[in-house]
Protein backbone atom coordinates (compact mmCIF):
# COMPACT_ATOMS: atom_id res chain seq x y z
CA UNK A 1 0.00 0.00 0.00
CA UNK A 2 1.29 3.57 -0.82
CA UNK A 3 2.29 5.84 2.67
CA UNK A 4 0.03 8.99 2.59
CA UNK A 5 2.13 11.61 0.42
CA UNK A 6 5.06 13.58 2.14
CA UNK A 7 4.66 17.16 2.29
CA UNK A 8 6.30 18.69 -1.17
CA UNK A 9 8.70 21.70 -0.87
CA UNK A 10 7.00 22.09 -4.64
CA UNK A 11 3.74 22.64 -3.73
CA UNK A 12 2.00 25.66 -6.37
CA UNK A 13 0.52 26.73 -3.53
CA UNK A 14 -2.55 27.28 -5.64
CA UNK A 15 -4.97 27.94 -2.92
CA UNK A 16 -2.94 30.76 -1.63
CA UNK A 17 -4.25 33.05 1.15
CA UNK A 18 -7.53 31.31 0.96
CA UNK A 19 -9.66 30.74 4.24
CA UNK A 20 -10.90 27.08 4.98
CA UNK A 21 -12.44 25.18 7.53
CA UNK A 22 -11.98 21.38 8.10
CA UNK A 23 -14.62 20.02 10.35
CA UNK A 24 -13.60 16.66 11.65
CA UNK A 25 -9.66 17.75 10.99
CA UNK A 26 -7.98 16.53 13.60
CA UNK A 27 -7.08 12.92 11.99
CA UNK A 28 -7.78 10.84 9.63
CA UNK A 29 -9.14 11.94 6.12
CA UNK A 30 -10.15 15.69 7.59
CA UNK A 31 -6.29 16.10 9.08
CA UNK A 32 -4.76 14.44 5.02
CA UNK A 33 -7.31 17.47 3.83
CA UNK A 34 -6.05 19.93 6.05
CA UNK A 35 -2.23 19.36 5.43
CA UNK A 36 -2.85 19.30 1.63
CA UNK A 37 -4.70 22.68 2.26
CA UNK A 38 -2.06 24.01 4.33
CA UNK A 39 0.85 23.15 1.83
CA UNK A 40 -1.13 24.64 -0.76
CA UNK A 41 -1.00 27.92 1.07
CA UNK A 42 -4.14 28.21 2.53
CA UNK A 43 -4.93 29.33 6.26
CA UNK A 44 -6.57 26.26 7.42
CA UNK A 45 -9.08 25.81 10.73
CA UNK A 46 -8.67 22.44 12.01
CA UNK A 47 -12.05 22.31 13.77
CA UNK A 48 -12.43 19.34 15.57
CA UNK A 49 -14.41 17.71 18.72
CA UNK A 50 -10.75 16.99 20.35
CA UNK A 51 -9.99 20.21 20.99
CA UNK A 52 -6.36 19.23 22.11
CA UNK A 53 -5.68 17.05 18.74
CA UNK A 54 -7.41 20.28 17.07
CA UNK A 55 -4.49 22.53 18.12
CA UNK A 56 -2.17 19.84 17.90
CA UNK A 57 -2.99 19.63 14.56
CA UNK A 58 -2.72 23.15 13.37
CA UNK A 59 0.51 23.49 15.64
CA UNK A 60 1.67 21.29 13.02
CA UNK A 61 0.50 22.66 9.99
CA UNK A 62 1.83 26.50 10.50
CA UNK A 63 1.18 29.51 12.10
CA UNK A 64 -1.25 30.56 9.27
CA UNK A 65 -2.82 27.37 11.15
CA UNK A 66 -6.10 27.95 13.76
CA UNK A 67 -7.35 24.59 16.18
CA UNK A 68 -10.73 25.21 17.14
CA UNK A 69 -13.04 22.85 18.97
CA UNK A 70 -16.27 22.10 17.59
CA UNK A 71 -18.97 20.05 18.62
CA UNK A 72 -21.38 19.49 15.06
CA UNK A 73 -24.44 18.24 17.21
CA UNK A 74 -24.48 21.60 19.28
CA UNK A 75 -25.89 24.68 17.62
CA UNK A 76 -23.99 26.84 20.04
CA UNK A 77 -20.40 25.25 19.93
CA UNK A 78 -21.15 25.96 16.20
CA UNK A 79 -21.54 28.90 16.62
CA UNK A 80 -18.46 29.66 18.68
CA UNK A 81 -16.46 27.97 15.54
CA UNK A 82 -18.38 30.69 13.19
CA UNK A 83 -17.19 33.32 15.48
CA UNK A 84 -13.79 32.23 15.90
CA UNK A 85 -13.11 32.33 12.10
CA UNK A 86 -15.19 35.76 11.67
CA UNK A 87 -12.11 37.22 14.29
CA UNK A 88 -9.32 35.24 12.80
CA UNK A 89 -10.22 35.67 9.09
CA UNK A 90 -13.37 37.95 8.68
CA UNK A 91 -14.22 35.42 5.75
CA UNK A 92 -14.45 31.42 4.36
CA UNK A 93 -13.35 30.42 1.22
CA UNK A 94 -13.53 27.17 1.81
CA UNK A 95 -15.72 24.97 3.61
CA UNK A 96 -15.08 21.26 4.36
CA UNK A 97 -17.80 19.07 6.07
CA UNK A 98 -15.84 15.88 7.32
CA UNK A 99 -16.97 15.29 10.79
CA UNK A 100 -18.91 12.54 11.25
CA UNK A 101 -19.25 9.17 13.45
CA UNK A 102 -19.43 5.29 12.44
CA UNK A 103 -22.43 3.46 13.43
CA UNK A 104 -22.74 -0.15 12.13
CA UNK A 105 -26.78 -0.78 13.53
CA UNK A 106 -28.94 -2.54 11.25
CA UNK A 107 -32.66 -2.71 11.33
CA UNK A 108 -32.66 -5.18 14.45
CA UNK A 109 -30.55 -3.07 16.50
CA UNK A 110 -31.88 -0.26 16.10
CA UNK A 111 -33.75 2.06 18.07
CA UNK A 112 -35.67 5.56 16.71
CA UNK A 113 -33.27 7.52 19.58
CA UNK A 114 -30.38 5.90 18.22
CA UNK A 115 -31.51 6.73 14.52
CA UNK A 116 -31.52 10.07 15.53
CA UNK A 117 -28.46 10.89 17.32
CA UNK A 118 -26.32 9.42 14.11
CA UNK A 119 -28.36 11.59 12.32
CA UNK A 120 -27.73 14.68 14.41
CA UNK A 121 -24.11 14.40 14.11
CA UNK A 122 -23.64 12.73 10.37
CA UNK A 123 -26.45 14.36 8.64
CA UNK A 124 -27.61 17.95 10.67
CA UNK A 125 -24.30 18.30 11.79
CA UNK A 126 -22.98 19.27 8.26
CA UNK A 127 -25.86 21.37 7.24
CA UNK A 128 -26.08 23.36 11.16
CA UNK A 129 -22.05 24.22 10.01
CA UNK A 130 -22.93 25.28 6.05
CA UNK A 131 -26.07 27.57 7.72
CA UNK A 132 -23.69 29.04 10.33
CA UNK A 133 -20.51 29.70 8.05
CA UNK A 134 -22.78 30.41 4.52
CA UNK A 135 -22.92 34.36 5.95
CA UNK A 136 -18.38 33.89 6.24
CA UNK A 137 -18.78 32.09 2.18
CA UNK A 138 -20.46 34.96 1.13
CA UNK A 139 -17.65 37.24 2.33
CA UNK A 140 -15.34 35.11 0.44
CA UNK A 141 -13.05 35.41 -2.51
CA UNK A 142 -14.38 34.38 -6.33
CA UNK A 143 -13.19 30.69 -5.30
CA UNK A 144 -15.96 29.96 -2.92
CA UNK A 145 -16.32 26.18 -1.98
CA UNK A 146 -18.65 24.19 0.17
CA UNK A 147 -17.40 20.46 0.14
CA UNK A 148 -19.25 17.52 2.10
CA UNK A 149 -17.67 14.19 2.58
CA UNK A 150 -20.48 11.71 2.14
CA UNK A 151 -19.72 7.66 1.55
CA UNK A 152 -20.18 5.04 -1.15
CA UNK A 153 -22.95 4.01 1.22
CA UNK A 154 -24.43 7.09 1.05
CA UNK A 155 -25.48 5.92 -2.98
CA UNK A 156 -25.10 2.15 -2.41
CA UNK A 157 -27.20 -0.10 0.03
CA UNK A 158 -25.36 -2.42 2.38
CA UNK A 159 -26.21 -4.43 5.46
CA UNK A 160 -25.39 -2.76 8.82
CA UNK A 161 -25.42 0.58 7.84
CA UNK A 162 -29.29 1.98 8.19
CA UNK A 163 -28.72 5.51 9.93
CA UNK A 164 -25.24 5.91 8.37
CA UNK A 165 -26.45 5.27 5.08
CA UNK A 166 -29.67 7.41 5.46
CA UNK A 167 -27.52 10.26 6.83
CA UNK A 168 -25.18 10.33 4.10
CA UNK A 169 -27.46 9.42 1.46
CA UNK A 170 -29.41 12.83 2.81
CA UNK A 171 -26.13 14.82 2.31
CA UNK A 172 -25.70 13.53 -1.60
CA UNK A 173 -29.17 15.46 -2.11
CA UNK A 174 -28.15 18.60 0.32
CA UNK A 175 -25.62 18.98 -1.88
CA UNK A 176 -27.30 18.63 -5.78
CA UNK A 177 -29.76 21.21 -3.79
CA UNK A 178 -27.52 23.57 -1.84
CA UNK A 179 -25.34 23.76 -5.18
CA UNK A 180 -28.58 24.59 -6.98
CA UNK A 181 -29.83 27.23 -4.47
CA UNK A 182 -25.59 29.06 -4.42
CA UNK A 183 -24.95 28.55 -7.94
CA UNK A 184 -26.19 32.12 -9.15
CA UNK A 185 -23.68 33.55 -6.15
CA UNK A 186 -20.75 31.51 -7.82
CA UNK A 187 -20.80 29.20 -4.94
CA UNK A 188 -19.38 25.60 -5.88
CA UNK A 189 -20.89 23.34 -3.98
CA UNK A 190 -19.68 18.92 -4.27
CA UNK A 191 -19.02 16.04 -2.53
CA UNK A 192 -16.57 13.60 -2.15
CA UNK A 193 -18.07 9.62 -1.18
CA UNK A 194 -15.01 8.12 -0.10
CA UNK A 195 -15.19 3.60 -0.13
CA UNK A 196 -12.82 1.61 2.03
CA UNK A 197 -10.35 4.12 3.99
CA UNK A 198 -7.80 3.19 6.09
CA UNK A 199 -8.86 5.14 9.41
CA UNK A 200 -9.79 4.74 12.57
CA UNK A 201 -13.41 4.62 11.37
CA UNK A 202 -12.19 1.38 10.05
CA UNK A 203 -11.27 -0.43 13.57
CA UNK A 204 -13.31 -3.27 14.32
CA UNK A 205 -15.87 -2.68 16.83
CA UNK A 206 -13.83 -5.21 19.02
CA UNK A 207 -10.44 -3.23 18.72
CA UNK A 208 -8.90 -6.51 16.98
CA UNK A 209 -7.50 -4.53 14.05
CA UNK A 210 -8.72 -2.70 10.78
CA UNK A 211 -11.29 -4.32 8.43
CA UNK A 212 -9.12 -4.53 5.44
CA UNK A 213 -6.61 -6.89 7.64
CA UNK A 214 -9.34 -9.36 8.09
CA UNK A 215 -9.21 -12.21 5.90
CA UNK A 216 -12.87 -11.94 4.44
CA UNK A 217 -11.73 -8.31 3.10
CA UNK A 218 -8.29 -9.72 1.87
CA UNK A 219 -10.51 -12.55 -0.14
CA UNK A 220 -13.24 -10.65 -1.55
CA UNK A 221 -12.13 -7.39 -2.15
CA UNK A 222 -8.18 -7.64 -2.74
CA UNK A 223 -8.06 -11.36 -4.43
CA UNK A 224 -11.40 -11.61 -5.74
CA UNK A 225 -10.76 -7.68 -7.34
CA UNK A 226 -14.76 -6.74 -5.68
CA UNK A 227 -12.53 -3.56 -5.34
CA UNK A 228 -10.30 -2.92 -8.56
CA UNK A 229 -7.19 -1.21 -7.25
CA UNK A 230 -6.64 -4.09 -4.99
CA UNK A 231 -5.76 -2.15 -2.08
CA UNK A 232 -8.05 -0.30 0.60
CA UNK A 233 -7.50 3.95 0.20
CA UNK A 234 -5.70 6.26 2.21
CA UNK A 235 -6.58 9.57 3.38
CA UNK A 236 -3.72 11.08 0.94
CA UNK A 237 -5.85 9.32 -1.48
CA UNK A 238 -9.05 11.38 -0.75
CA UNK A 239 -7.15 14.78 -0.19
CA UNK A 240 -5.86 15.01 -3.99
CA UNK A 241 -9.78 14.77 -5.04
CA UNK A 242 -10.52 17.40 -2.45
CA UNK A 243 -7.89 19.58 -3.46
CA UNK A 244 -9.05 19.64 -6.89
CA UNK A 245 -13.01 19.97 -6.12
CA UNK A 246 -12.23 23.12 -4.09
CA UNK A 247 -9.05 24.51 -6.31
CA UNK A 248 -9.54 26.70 -9.41
CA UNK A 249 -9.78 24.10 -11.83
CA UNK A 250 -13.18 22.55 -10.87
CA UNK A 251 -14.65 26.59 -11.05
CA UNK A 252 -17.41 24.65 -13.38
CA UNK A 253 -17.88 21.56 -11.99
CA UNK A 254 -21.14 21.81 -9.45
CA UNK A 255 -23.68 19.48 -7.32
CA UNK A 256 -21.44 16.21 -8.10
CA UNK A 257 -20.71 13.22 -6.41
CA UNK A 258 -17.08 11.98 -7.06
CA UNK A 259 -16.71 8.43 -5.91
CA UNK A 260 -13.38 7.62 -4.69
CA UNK A 261 -13.37 4.82 -4.04
CA UNK A 262 -10.70 2.45 -6.11
CA UNK A 263 -13.13 1.34 -8.30
CA UNK A 264 -15.44 -0.32 -5.98
CA UNK A 265 -18.55 0.67 -6.65
CA UNK A 266 -18.25 -0.43 -10.63
CA UNK A 267 -18.04 -3.92 -9.21
CA UNK A 268 -21.74 -3.73 -6.93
Amino acid sequence: MPPDAPPSPHAARRLEGRVAVVTGGARGIGLSIAERFAREGAHVVVADIDEAEAHHAAAALGPQALGQRVDIAAAASVAALARAVDERHGRCDILVNNAAILDAAGIDAMSFEHYRAVLDINQDGAIRVTLALLPLIRKGGEARRILNIVSIQGVRGTRDSLAYATAKGALVNFTRALACDLGAEGIVVNALAPGFIDTRMAQLPDGSGHEHETDWFRDIYIRHGRIPLRRPGTPADIAGPAFFLCSDDARYVTGQILLVDGGVSSTF
